[in-house]
């Protein structure tokens, strides 16, 4: 059975960074039910520097329209369709700039191709828009991962991993595509503003291959953290999809973990483990993994530095973490790594790997 590894990774995100905009337009928000203090001291807390957008800003987020083409307007945010408009008139290009960032010597080589999704959807969809502009042969076999949100990508790799493990000469083009904020809501409901602000668009393209360069992929696991079904929930509304993101799922997510810290992994495997791309699904989510694991602070530095320059992306996050790795000069052959991610369930996914 052929090993199969992660050759490579691109990203991309969008030209806009939104998040000063969009903080400045949920203050205004809250402020109207005395709730922007609380939201301040808590927003300051989340780490996060930059999110990017689809979506041109305009101004500081005090105005009735967010963005210059006025989407997001005071008193008339898009319904659900206009958005999927959006996501299909922006994802295609989007991911055109990730997939060309992987410089594929082949493309009509590629044998399958995987596309993952949690925040659009349309058809013929992103992956017939990829086979053209690429070049991919008319063949190539197409799997769409839809609505698993966080650890999708997780999802993927694991099955780009069984077919080059069934057939060595496969190459599998995987593209994580999240366009987030497609998705604010016209709310005064704290926690529900609170989860958004943590949310940013972005794209990780990824080839896999039995070519021995990358990371060699050696095992996932899959952990549903009990009796935690309505912590994170993402419904399609006819406003947008609708998220939420209780405020238990960090300690839920640490205190899990702490105690079934072996389901993750062995404990001797554990221990050797000195690579973690760990889903920066916020601030908290990271601290609580930290703690469960006992990890010294250096250990989450690329999950800490993605969430702070991108946000939370959804699926496509634990890409960033795993391309920041793979580009970081410190990270050498034979070190053994542990990529998490979580969301709805709570679901854990897991992938162990090794630097070939």
């Amino acid at each position: 059975m052929a090993a199969a590894h992660l050759n490579r990774i691109s990203t991309a995100v969008p030209d806009h960074d939104v998040h000063s905009v969009f903080m400045g337009f949920a203050e205004r928000v809250l402020r109207q039910d005395g709730k922007h203090a609380l939201f301040r001291r808590m927003a300051a807390r989340a780490q996060i520097e930059h999110r990017w957008s689809c979506l041109t800003p305009a101004g500081d987020g005090q105005g009735a329209a967010l963005d210059r083409e006025g989407f997001y307007t005071a008193g008339r945010f898009p319904p659900t369709a206009s958005r999927m408009r959006r996501f299909e008139a922006a994802a295609p290009r989007l991911a055109e700039r990730a997939v060309a960032g992987l410089n594929l010597e082949a493309p009509e080589g590629i044998t399958h191709l995987v596309t993952i999704s949690c925040t659009g959807l349309f058809a013929p969809g992103i992956d017939f828009h990829l086979m053209r502009r690429f070049g991919l042969p008319g063949s190539v076999a197409r799997t769409s991962v839809g609505f698993m949100g966080c650890y999708a990508a997780i999802n993927g790799l694991r099955l780009a991993q069984q077919i080059v493990n069934a057939d060595p000469a496969a190459r599998v083009l995987l593209v994580s595509l999240e366009l987030c904020t497609l998705h604010l809501q016209d709310t005064h409901d704290l926690e529900q503003v609170l989860s958004f602000m943590i949310f940013g668009d972005g794209c990780a393209a990824a080839l896999v291959t039995a070519d021995a360069e990358g990371l060699a992929l050696d095992g996932f696991t899959s952990i549903l953290v009990p009796q935690t079904e309505g912590h994170i929930t993402w419904g399609i509304g006819d406003q947008g999809f609708d998220m939420v993101l209780s405020g238990q799922v960090p300690g839920s997510i640490g205190q899990f973990l702490g105690q079934n810290r072996g389901q993750v992994m062995p404990e001797d495997a554990a221990r050797e483990t000195t690579l973690w791309a760990v889903h920066p699904g916020g601030r908290s989510v990271l601290d609580a993994v930290q703690q469960a694991f006992d990890l010294p602070p250096e250990a989450l530095a690329h999950s800490r530095e993605v969430l702070r320059a991108f946000g939370n992306m959804s699926s496509a996050t634990v890409l960033f973490v795993l391309a920041a790795m793979m580009r970081d000069p410190a990270t050498r052959a034979g070190q053994t790594g542990c990529a998490m991610a979580f969301g709805p369930g709570i679901v854990a996914e897991t992938m162990r790997f090794s630097v070939a």
